[in-house]
Formats: C-alpha cells, structure tokens, sequence
C-alpha cells in the first residue's frame, strides 16, 4: 500500500483535519450530531433519532457542498505524497521521529523532475549568490555577438585564428660555455668520456661545436697536468662522435686568436697550447699540416709560438710516440719507486738552494696528497744522515711552511714521523747516533711551530741501555749486579 493511500485511509476513519464524511454523517450520526455507532451500540437509537440525524447531515451537506472537499482532500494527499523517497517512510505524526513532510523536500538536494541519480541539482552550481559551477569561468567560451556595438572584430580573429607550433628556444654561445664547463669540471672528477658525449649530444647545435675544443682547453689551463691529460683523451674520444676535423681545428683557431687574453690568467698558454696541439696530431684528430702552419699572417707572436711548440714536438726524433706522455704520469698512476725518487731529488735540490717557494711548487706538481707521508720521511732521514745543524733548521723550516700552507696534512706529517720511529732499530745500525739527532731535531720543531702534537713528542723513542761492566773499571766484571741479575 503507498504512502497516498494511507493517508486517505488515516484522514476517512481518524478524522484528524476536521473534516466529516457526509454519508456517515447522514446515516449513523445520533443525538445531536455526536460520535459515529453500529448497530449494537449503547448510543445506537431508532425511529426519530435517526431522522433527526439525517436532518442534520442534510444542513452540514447543504453548508459544506462535496466537490470543494474533495478538491481540499486531494490537494492534501498531494502535498503528503511528494517526499523524498530517499529519507524512506515518513513517520507518525506526534513521534519524536516525525518531520513535515514537505520540510523534508526542501531541505532535499536531489533534482525535483523526477529523474537523476540523487546528485546535487546543476553539478553543485545551484546555491545562492553562485554564478556557476566553480572554475567554469576559465573553460567556457564567451559567446560574442557580431552585432553588439562593442565587438572587437580583430580580437575575435586574434583569438580564433591561431596556429600553434612547435618552438625550440635556441642557446646563446655565453649560456653554452657555461653548460660546457660545468659538464667538463664533473668530467675531470669521473674521467667517463661517454657520459660526456651523451651530454653533449642533447646541447650542441651544428653551428655551436668548435666551443667543445675552446672550452675543453681553456678550463683545462687552470688545472695541473693529470687534467691536462684526460682532455686530450677527451678531445680523442669525441672525434668522429661529436666533433669533426674541422671542429677541432675551428677550436684551436679560437684559442689561438684569443692567447693574449689568456695569458693574463695562464702566462705559459702559449706552451700549453702547442702541447694540445702536438697531441691532437698524434692521435689523428687534426693533420700534421695544421701545426706547420706558423707563420700564417692572422695569428700575432704568441699564435705563432705555439704552433712553433708543436712543431718542434713533432719533429723529434720518435716524437709521435713519446707524445703519449706530453703531459707526464701524473698522480697516483705512477709507480711508488718513481715518487719517492722524485721526492729524494727535490728534497736534494731545497737543501741547496733554500727556495721554499720552488719546493712548495714541486710538491704541489707531483699530485699525491695521500703520498706526503714518504716526504716527511725521507726529509727526516736526510736529517740524521747529514750529521750538522743547518741540515736540521733548513728541514725543520721546510715542515713548518709544509703546515702552515697545508700543502701536508696534520695526519701526513705525523704519520711520517711515527713511520721513522717504528724503524730507528734499523736506522741506528747505519747511524749511531740517530737516537739523540732525532731528539734534538724534534725539540727543534716543537720551539719553532706547534706542527707537532703532545702525544708525537712524548712517543720519541729512546735507546735502552743495561749495564752489565762499568765504563770506569777497566773492563771488570761487577760481581754484585752480576749476582743479583743471575
């Protein structure tokens, strides 16, 4: 049964909006018009009581005429049966549950035709002092009248007749030097030249390669020898991949147009650059006639000495072969004997000419900070082997321009001081007198810089000594230490 068929039933028998049903009224009212009966009923009665009943509901027919109630009472079963089906059955009226049903509808959300899914009416756009559905302002399309007095033919043919493409933003030559020498600075740390090539393939425009050539060999003039070399091994690698003859030559074209400048920073680029050059000829990467090229009239003096550099690279006996090492073994690519043999030689050459400016150079050149502990060492055994002081302050001065400018490491110089106390049993036998020259030459070091630490000064070792014959007898033999040591 629905929800209209029940309020007509509650409405006909429980009379609850006040209105009475004319036929009932007409046939089983009683008395005056009281309360409904049946026949067995103690309010029942007969015979003139049920024609003054029906007297009276003839008035009441008379006074209220049915079609208006029955327009009332639809009207009413209309209004109760529009609900929210959603809400489910409403309930009785005077239950704490019980909520008017048309509050219910107006309160609802759901769209009110009848038909949808119980979403919110216009997308949620239907509120009040809302203009549309949040951010349709930005994807709806105004519609222009073309005769509205105020339209804007060309704005409209701006706006509609637009053609999109494709636009690639092109480097300037400053934006790629820069990109250039990052790319560079990290190759020297990985020494990975594909990942080098694979950079640059998505950087380099056609017209942009030479600045591979320029840029390569300009950073590598600020750095020591072992990044000198892996450009060149660079310069190599990439030939043929990323850069061509031509390239390359462009490059050094560049450079040697640019030398002035250059030796502002690097007074000895003209050298350097023939280097390059030479190298570049022996690895096929450029023609031999290019460096012979020196007495072209566009390049000024400098141009000119370096291609004469090369020249003179390339003309030496075997030197196509020995330009292999143009830049030397440097760092830790070289064999122990080979660094601890130059060390002894500039160890050798500072103690003739007291030039700590040049021993600082040639240090910093050998490229072997984990390696300076056998520097230390080898200055200290120079130390007990020359047997004379000036020996001592020479390298005791050495040591502490060592440290101040840490060229060496606290950690290098103490390690080599510890390396020559683990083997002063060996030393002695060729030095007797090793034990007390060390120790005077560490009381040296500890009164003229604070490079040595507490615990290095108090583990100098010393020479032990048990007597057994007194220095003073003659040779004879104590009887009494004799006896108590046996």
């Amino acid at each position: 049964m629905d929800l209209a068929s029940e309020s007509v039933m509650f409405s006909a028998n429980g009379k609850p909006n006040g209105v009475d049903d004319p036929v009932r009224n007409g046939t089983a009212s009683g008395g005056e018009g009281g309360g409904s009966s049946g026949p067995g009923s103690p309010h029942s009665g007969e015979g003139p009581s049920t024609g003054k009943g029906g007297a009276d509901g003839g008035d009441e027919l008379m006074k209220k005429p049915a079609g208006l109630l029955d327009d009332k009472l639809k009207k009413r079963i209309r209004k109760l049966s529009r609900s929210n089906s959603k809400d489910g059955v409403l309930g009785v009226a005077g239950t704490p549950n019980f909520v008017a049903p048309h509050r219910k509808w107006k309160n609802s959300r759901r769209s009110r035709n009848g038909y949808g899914r119980g979403l919110p009416k216009k997308g949620g756009a239907g509120r009040k002092g809302v203009w549309g559905k949040p951010g349709s302002e930005v994807y709806d399309e105004l519609d222009e009248d073309p005769n509205d007095p105020n339209f804007d033919i060309d704005a409209y043919n701006s706006m509609h007749n637009v053609e999109l493409k494709e636009i690639v933003p092109q480097m300037t030559e400053a934006e790629v030097v820069k990109k250039l020498e990052a790319i560079i600075l990290e190759y020297f740390e990985h020494g990975d030249t594909h990942e080098v090539a694979d950079a640059l393939d998505d950087l380099l425009q056609p017209g942009m390669k030479p600045l591979v050539t320029k840029t390569v060999v300009a950073v590598a003039f600020d750095h020591k020898q072992s990044q000198r070399e892996l450009t060149s091994v660079l310069i190599s690698d990439l030939y043929g991949r990323i850069v061509t003859r031509e390239d390359i030559c462009a490059g050094f074209d560049l450079l040697l147009a640019n030398l002035p400048d250059i030796m502002l920073d690097t007074p000895d680029a003209p050298h350097l650059l023939g280097n390059f050059i030479a190298r570049a000829v022996a690895d096929d990467c450029i023609p031999p006639k290019y460096a012979y090229q020196s007495d072209r009239e566009d390049l000024d003096q400098h141009g000119q000495a370096a291609l004469v550099r090369a020249t003179t690279l390339l003309s030496m006996h075997d030197g196509w072969g020995q330009l292999d090492n143009v830049w030397g073994v440097g760092g830790a690519l070289r064999p122990v004997q080979t660094i601890t043999q130059q060390m002894s030689y500039l160890l050798q050459e500072y103690l003739l000419s007291r030039d700590l400016s040049e021993a600082q150079r040639s240090i910093k050149e050998l490229e072997v900070p984990h390696f300076h502990h056998e520097l230390i060492y080898e200055a200290i055994i120079m130390t007990l082997e020359a047997l004379n002081e000036s020996t001592e302050v020479a390298i005791c001065e050495l040591f502490r321009t060592l440290d101040s400018t840490c060229i060496v490491t606290p950690e290098q110089m103490e390690q080599g001081f510890r390396r020559v106390y683990e083997d002063m049993t060996d030393i002695v036998l060729d030095i007797p007198l090793a034990y007390s020259i060390l120790d005077r030459f560490i009381q040296r070091c500890q009164r003229t810089g604070s490079f040595l630490s507490e615990a290095l000064v108090k583990d100098i070792p010393t020479r032990g000594r048990k007597r057994f014959v007194s220095e003073g007898d003659g040779g004879m033999i104590k009887q009494v230490n004799f006896r108590h040591d046996f």
